[in-house]
């Protein structure tokens, strides 16, 4: 009796993508959390101080020794740094497509070190030194409480007016070596009409080696999406996500060759009576 081989990590992921993508879960963390807290009304978005100090030394530790990390283990380089130039040190919002633990440095060799802000869930809001690391690094959690919330959109309208860059990953869920673009929600098209400014897509393309592992990584800086004004609010909003979905789609085909397709679709329909 022939028994079957156990299967790799790498492969038990590959079952999980390919289960949700039939689903069109695509908005599922099939990534176990560590330990977390959530931002209360006292957390801390606006930094001053010894915070501060520790940020900007961060920031700087980053601009020196990154580039040189995600050339060697990633082969990274960027393109379309035009798209960036395009919006003139004006804020915008940019939407990067989710698809390693490592790549929101991928976003910052493309927006800059001192330039970008990055949201996270608030399950990444880490205890321990590695969450101290992150929040000083400019990452900002969402949050439940009102409060937090309220200090966050202040902080970010603040930014966004000085010409800085707030970082969203649209799809909400980590799908490691995964290479479609997946559907975004409202949420960062919602806070470009707010503030009213444009969005920056970027698309993250890599090959795998014949381990699986992510190798010659690019970051794909994407035109600028502007809302229509002409058009009420809410259908501004999904039409800027219309747009930005639409620039991924097209930098995926363009850069595999090959069309967007799914899966097939194997979610159970409802029968009308």
């Amino acid at each position: 009796m022939k028994t079957e081989k156990p299967r790799t990590k790498r492969q038990k992921i590959r079952g999980i993508q390919a289960a949700l993508e039939s689903h069109r879960r695509f908005d599922f963390d099939y990534i176990p959390f560590g330990t977390y807290t959530i931002p209360d009304a006292d957390f801390c978005y606006h930094q001053t101080g010894l915070d501060a100090f520790c940020t900007g030394g961060i920031r700087v530790g980053l601009w020196l020794l990154a580039p040189l990390f995600l050339k060697v283990a990633y082969g990274l380089r960027v393109v379309g740094r035009k798209n960036w130039k395009a919006l003139r040190g004006k804020g915008a919002i940019c939407v990067t497509n989710h698809i390693s633990f490592m790549d929101t440095l991928f976003a910052r060799a493309a927006i800059g070190q001192f330039r970008g802000f990055y949201t996270m869930s608030p399950l990444n809001n880490k205890k321990g030194i590695g969450g101290w690391f992150m929040r000083h690094a400019g990452m900002w959690p969402f949050s439940p409480n009102l409060t937090a919330t309220k200090h966050l959109l202040q902080e970010m309208e603040a930014r966004l007016a000085e010409g800085k860059i707030v970082h969203f990953y649209p799809e909400q869920a980590l799908w490691t070596n995964y290479q479609k673009p997946r559907p975004m929600k409202n949420g960062a098209f919602y806070y470009a009409v707010k503030y009213n400014v444009p969005v920056l897509p970027a698309f993250f393309t890599f090959r795998k080696d014949k381990y699986g592992h992510m190798r010659r990584v690019v970051v794909r800086l994407l035109p600028p999406v502007y809302a229509d004004e002409s058009l009420p609010r809410p259908a501004r909003v999904a039409k800027l996500k219309a747009d930005a979905e639409a620039a991924w789609r097209e930098c995926y085909e363009n850069t595999y060759g090959v069309p967007l397709e799914y899966l097939p679709d194997r979610r159970q329909k409802r029968e009308t009576p």
